[in-house]
């Protein structure tokens, strides 16, 4: 048996490999999956009722436009605010509209249209690195150039742009209408979800649901001052009710804390979490507060307290709105000049995103030269899988080539089958319908299979009047490959050192804003340390996001990467013990010396420099007790970790 379990193990796939398949299994939306299904094709289910019937002409070509502004539109808006759904439409149909205008100077042959779309890249690259909206706005303009780059029609440039513009209309009216049916305030959902995660957190029982817990209150935390604080910054409407929850966010981070603390001490807090559902609930409206917050807890231990604390403040908060809008503290003001700073270092001032610049602008540059010499009918499938594949906020370049590559494989299949099956008829708008139906729950499980529903959409809207015999499929799949193959040799194989110095450069953020968090918190008040916390946290989810991106990535990049993730667990346990320490010297503990505060800070930003040391092994354990002794422990468990794993000894050993 332990030969056959050996055998077992010896042809379990690699870890990459694993990373790379994985799908989600999110629950469908219903109403997401009707939008998609009527809002897509209408447009063209439109132009063909017109035409009475299936035939090339100036009417179908209207209604392909209006297609593409309907396929923006549809899937722009995301979970959320209706204004940032509107926001992110608003924008995709925007840069979609000026790709289709920059695409129609990048048709035709030579170097002109090379220069076009080197300058479209640098644009797209320099704007994605705004904000999200804008990035998504930056790949509709390349996948917008792309199509305009090949696609060409009778109908004037004027005419294009109005039944593009239309069909996103179209496709907005149709996000409002189903806005209008749905249920609850998803500001107020999102500061439930963080009470929500809080009781999770306290029902937690071993040491691993207890930091998964922790991680998924993390980001129910980053996801609602992202959309509550953010959007009371900058939003004109419904400012007394953003202020209000502002308010029970503030006043949830001594209890957010107290959390911590207890699940990190293993104390028990059972009789609280009823109360801190009820409060989940008060906040979505799915119940009345109760009138009689519980009782205050005067024994035991100090982090049990502490969550007694935390709830009965809380329960003054969202019981009476005059608290809620007092709690709330003002959104953070900054001049022009500080935007402006702020907005050139995150772009070409910032050198990840000038890395990507070049690299974007040289694979769109060689896709063009290759969409000039391949002989297809419509090569601008090159520069879209391109576009598509190199965006640099969708998670690892390698993985999402492999996917698109695969999915798209399957998808021309599917789409190709579709029309050799039913050429000509009408019921390819039902075949589309059904295809864009599936695209809501597709995007959230992998970009696969979401390249397997999409391509059969864009292939029907596109190519509804071609003959689909199998030399156009080799087409499609030939370009499909062509730009898989120009991101990963010029986008991804040249630049292995950008790929590590991502991981790097997270990791050494994590430890500026933990040394950042120590210093707030023995030192500063309660609103520096909440901050501090925040984006310690913050900070540490984003070291996450890179170790997965680079866990789908092959060896050695993934194996790295794997070797890190003691390393941020460690770093995780350094910050649960700074918040119980905090939990712990509110509870009467004395407070820690501030000498030894300063010699545990400068453990911490020993960290960075730790991950490039090649040298002989120092003595790294850190002399604290009290309140700091945990804390210490911890940071010099990260530090062993992060010496073990440095380059240079990873290959002695």
């Amino acid at each position: 048996m332990g030969a056959d379990a050996g055998r077992g193990r010896g042809l379990r796939a690699p870890a990459w490999l694993e990373e790379l398949v994985r799908t989600g299994h999110p629950a469908v939306q219903w109403r997401d999956v009707v939008r998609f299904a009527v809002a897509i094709p209408a447009p063209l289910a439109v132009a063909v009722a017109v035409e009475g019937g299936i035939e090339p002409g100036t009417t179908l070509s209207a209604g392909t436009f209006g297609t593409m502004g309907a396929l923006v539109a549809t899937l722009a808006p995301q979970a959320g605010p209706l204004r940032e759904k509107i926001g992110r439409t608003v924008t995709a149909t925007a840069f979609g509209a000026v790709g289709l205008l920059a695409g129609g100077f990048a048709t035709g042959g030579g170097w002109p249209p090379v220069a076009v779309v080197a300058l479209i890249s640098l644009v797209a690259a320099a704007i994605s690195a705004i904000s999200a909206t804008m990035s998504l706005g930056s790949l509709q303009l390349l996948i917008y150039t792309a199509l305009a780059s090949g696609f060409v029609t009778s109908l004037p440039w004027q005419t294009e742009i109005a039944f593009f513009l239309a069909g996103a209309l179209w496709a907005t009216l149709a996000t409002l209408v189903q806005t209008r049916t749905e249920v609850g305030d998803p500001d107020r959902a999102a500061v439930a979800a963080v009470f929500s995660r809080i009781a999770d957190l306290l029902e937690a029982g071993d040491a691993p649901d207890a930091e998964e817990a922790r991680r998924e209150l993390t980001t129910a935390l980053n996801a609602a001052y992202d959309r509550v604080i953010r959007s009371r910054s900058h939003h004109a409407g419904r400012v007394r009710e953003l202020s209000e929850l502002a308010g029970v966010l503030n006043s949830a981070a001594p209890l957010v804390e107290a959390a911590v603390a207890a699940a990190r001490a293993r104390v028990p807090a059972d009789d609280d979490v009823a109360a801190v559902r009820a409060l989940a609930a008060a906040l979505t409206g799915d119940q009345e507060l109760p009138g009689e917050r519980p009782p205050p807890v005067e024994e035991g231990h100090h982090a049990r307290r502490a969550v007694r604390h935390g709830v009965r403040l809380v329960w003054n908060v969202v019981g009476d709105p005059e608290e809620r809008a007092g709690a709330a503290a003002p959104p953070p003001g900054t001049d022009l000049r500080t935007r402006l700073r702020d907005l050139a270092d995150r772009t070409l001032g910032s050198p990840d995103s000038r890395a990507f610049a070049v690299r974007l602008t040289l694979c769109m540059s060689i896709a063009e030269i290759a969409r000039q010499l391949l002989p297809a009918q419509r090569p601008y499938w090159v520069l879209l899988t391109v576009a598509i594949v190199l965006k640099p906020d969708f998670g690892s370049v390698f993985g999402r080539a492999v996917q698109r590559g695969a999915g798209t494989l399957l998808g021309v299949l599917l789409g190709s089958a579709v029309l050799a099956v039913l050429s000509g008829s009408p019921w390819l708008l039902v075949a589309m319908a059904a295809s864009a139906a599936v695209l809501p729950w597709a995007r959230a499980a992998n970009f696969g299979l979401f390249s397997v529903f999409q391509t059969p959409v864009i292939l029907l809207m596109l190519d509804l009047t071609l003959t689909h015999d199998a030399g156009l499929v080799g087409e499609r799949l030939v370009d499909t490959l062509v730009g898989c193959g120009i991101v990963l040799v010029f986008g991804y194989l040249l630049w292995p050192q950008t790929l590590r110095a991502q991981l790097d450069r997270a990791l050494h953020d994590a430890a500026v804003a933990l040394d950042g968090f120590v210093e707030a918190a023995f030192t500063g008040g309660a609103a520096d340390r909440r901050r501090a916390r925040r984006r310690n946290y913050r900070a540490l989810t984003e070291l996450q996001t890179q170790l997965q991106r680079r866990l789908a990535e092959p060896p050695p990049i993934s194996t790295r990467a794997a070797a890190w993730w003691p390393v941020i667990v460690a770093l995780e346990r350094t910050s649960d013990a700074v918040t119980e320490a905090v939990i712990a010297t509110r509870a009467g503990e004395p407070g820690p010396d501030l000498a030894q505060v300063a010699v545990l800070r400068r453990a911490i930003r020993q960290l960075e420099d730790d991950v490039r040391t090649t040298g002989a092994d120092d003595d790294a354990e850190i002399l604290a007790d009290g309140v700091l002794a945990p804390v210490a422990r911890e940071v010099d468990t990260a530090r062993r970790l992060v010496r073990a794993n440095a380059p240079g000894r990873r290959g002695r050993r």
